[in-house]
């Protein structure tokens, strides 16, 4: 059970509804997908899922074939009741109407220790959101989002490769991270102008690297690729002597997106060790 195309523009007919570019919203509209999705994040009846942008209910409805317990978060007014409409007979499935940027997530997620997001994520908002589950949100072990193929390179991306930045060292941290499907843009309704794709991540037991505070080696990540162009000792300056290069063996006529998180790790300690001693 899932929407086809023409259910889907019936419903938004119906209630006199059109997709939001201000919300990033592109509805899947292909039963086969929402299905593989589905299928590629292993769900079973004991699970507890949790849907961010669930739109007008394509992939919930699939979701919900599996008996697991779904949270189907959507922040549009008007798709959300449409939304309580599709999912009504379902008992498994629980609609919150909340902006996922802005939400408290302890008492939604209280009924469980263990939670997968499984998601087409808006496309305006999936890279803050992944961010602030890994951050914030230690119950969810495992995501499958979809994403726009630009996207799903940085966050997987490696050193030295073109989409490495700031994001692929925070996912690197708190996860591991991969593609796992190309996601063609003729599935969704409107259809955008770029391809998706499928992200497989994996919160992995203990961070990356150890001996460092996330809050201080992000803030650090950061600054260095704010200036990815300068060598790490201007991007850093006021920020990293050349004491604390030598103690982490980090060239300072280095890039940021030359340093893999090892590097960083030992360079965030590096600089916080200098402050203790002083």
């Amino acid at each position: 059970m899932t929407l086809s195309r023409t259910e889907v523009l019936s419903l938004l007919t119906k209630h006199g509804l059109a997709p939001r570019r201000s919300f990033g919203q592109n509805f899947v509209v292909d039963a086969n997908t929402v299905r593989k999705i589905t299928r590629l994040a292993n769900i079973c009846e004991t699970d507890f899922v949790l849907e961010i942008g669930a739109g007008l209910g394509s992939l919930t409805l699939a979701l919900a074939e599996t008996g697991a317990q779904i949270v189907a978060v959507e922040i549009d007014n008007g798709l959300v009741e449409v939304l309580r409409e599709t999912t009504s007979s379902l008992a498994n499935v629980e609609v919150i109407h909340a902006d996922a940027l802005q939400l408290d997530w302890r008492p939604l997620l209280a009924k469980s220790q263990h939670w997968q997001v499984v998601a087409n994520l808006p496309y305006n908002v999936a890279t803050p959101i992944i961010a602030e589950i890994l951050d914030r949100v230690a119950q969810v072990s495992h995501l499958l989002v979809m994403v726009q193929r630009e996207v799903a390179e940085r966050l997987v991306a490696s050193v030295g490769s073109p989409a490495y930045g700031a994001v692929s060292v925070k996912i690197n941290y708190w996860a591991t991270a991969q593609i796992i499907a190309d996601v063609p843009a003729s599935v969704f309704y409107p259809q955008p102008r770029v391809e998706s794709a499928l992200v497989d991540i994996h919160r992995r037991s203990e961070p990356g690297v150890s001996g460092v505070v996330a809050s201080e080696l992000f803030a650090l990540v950061r600054a260095g690729f704010s200036k990815r162009r300068k060598m790490l000792r201007r991007a850093l300056n006021g920020i990293a002597t050349p004491e604390n290069f030598a103690t982490a063996q980090v060239a300072p006529e280095a890039r940021a997106e030359e340093l893999d998180l090892q590097a960083w790790g030992r360079l965030c300690r590096a600089i916080n060790g200098s402050k203790n001693y002083h």
